[in-house]
């Protein structure tokens, strides 16, 4: 699928004509982001608000993909079959939200194939978050209640985004996402009433994924080369700091009834602003993992390659099978009007 522009009217893209029609076409773009108003996907856009969306749905949509891995890999190993289940099904709406998310990549004229192949080739990032192993069961709870209780504080305000397939699809997508966070904090709680090894075996992954999921906000305010950009178009309400503090404002008081220690020694209640102080990121560490030189980094994307060579045969079937019931439904409708004419035929002829 190719990306399309037009002169005076809508649709993707930015080529505007000129002139007059440029500064139209712009100030209409203006005015309907200053009202809170959505972009559609065939309303004209400037090329850099496209571009900003691919960007960002398509690493959005990389993220649940690639985000089945790290929990997938316990899905034969859950204790119970209640927590297979679970697991299992977690893991299926993942792969839902992806599917959620290249569909709306796809209204903005680029092919969800092509983003396939971008990701395999290192041309487009995922979360960073995905790149750090599950040494354990616990992290199959911490993910839900650190990993997903951050993508929770980041993606609420998408819902709101100024582009409307996102934003629609960002609705269902927190709805489940909320529901992974309790699942989470629920086998967290059950781990900690358990025994000391359980407990001991929850403190680890709550200390190996605190920072990682701080990092999930992408790096400081002023090293964000996107951020500005992308909140003016209000394609996101709020920075990367702002969200940032706001899931540590969540989360310690959810840690305190849990019973773990988030390994900050810099975490603390400051009074005078009314939120929580805590300590700076390992921000040399998000771009090496950023960089494809964190833990996992190979395995997750050679497994997402493995996969999509091995679903070529369903692919191949699939489009078969369209073009199939396409040429059927084709002789029906000229069988259909041959019967038409002969009737209209008979008529005339009586």
């Amino acid at each position: 699928m190719t990306q399309t522009t037009t002169d005076a009217g809508g649709g993707p893209g930015g080529g505007a004509g000129g002139g007059a029609d440029a500064d139209r076409l712009q100030a209409h773009f203006d005015e309907v982001i200053a009202h809170d108003r959505r972009i559609e996907p065939r309303d004209w856009m400037p090329d850099a608000y496209r571009k900003t969306l691919v960007r960002q749905i398509a690493q959005h949509a990389h993220s649940e993909i690639i985000g089945m891995q790290p929990e997938g890999a316990w899905i034969t190993r859950a204790p119970s079959l209640r927590r297979k289940a679970i697991l299992f099904a977690k893991v299926q709406d993942e792969a839902g939200h992806g599917l959620y998310l290249y569909a709306a990549a796809e209204t903005l004229g680029v092919d969800r194939a092509d983003l396939t192949r971008r990701l395999i080739e290192g041309r487009q990032k995922y979360s960073s978050i995905f790149n750090y192993p599950t040494l354990s069961f616990a992290d199959v709870g911490v993910i839900g209640w650190l990993v997903d209780g951050a993508a929770i504080c980041n993606q609420v305000p998408l819902c709101r985004s100024s582009f409307g397939p996102y934003a629609r699809a960002m609705v269902r997508i927190c709805k489940e996402e909320s529901f992974h966070q309790r699942q989470g904090y629920e086998l967290l709680l059950t781990m900690m009433r358990g025994t000391e090894a359980q407990r001991a075996m929850v403190q680890d992954a709550v200390d190996r994924w605190w920072w990682p999921s701080l990092m999930m906000f992408g790096p400081p305010d002023e090293a964000s080369p996107n951020s500005a950009r992308s909140m003016a178009w209000k394609i996101k309400r709020h920075s990367n700091d702002e969200l940032r503090q706001r899931f540590v404002d969540m989360t310690v008081p959810q840690a305190e009834k849990l019973g773990v220690t988030l390994p900050d020694p810099e975490l603390r209640w400051n009074a005078e602003r009314g939120r929580y102080d805590f300590g700076t990121p390992d921000w040399d560490e998000l771009k090496r993992v950023i960089s494809g030189d964190g833990p996992c980094n190979e395995e997750r994307i050679e497994r997402r390659r493995r996969a999509h060579e091995d679903g070529a045969w369903v692919r191949e079937a699939a489009a078969a099978h369209a073009a199939k019931q396409a040429a059927r439904r084709d002789r029906d409708r000229d069988r259909d009007r041959g019967h038409d004419r002969d009737r209209k035929h008979d008529r005339e002829a009586s």
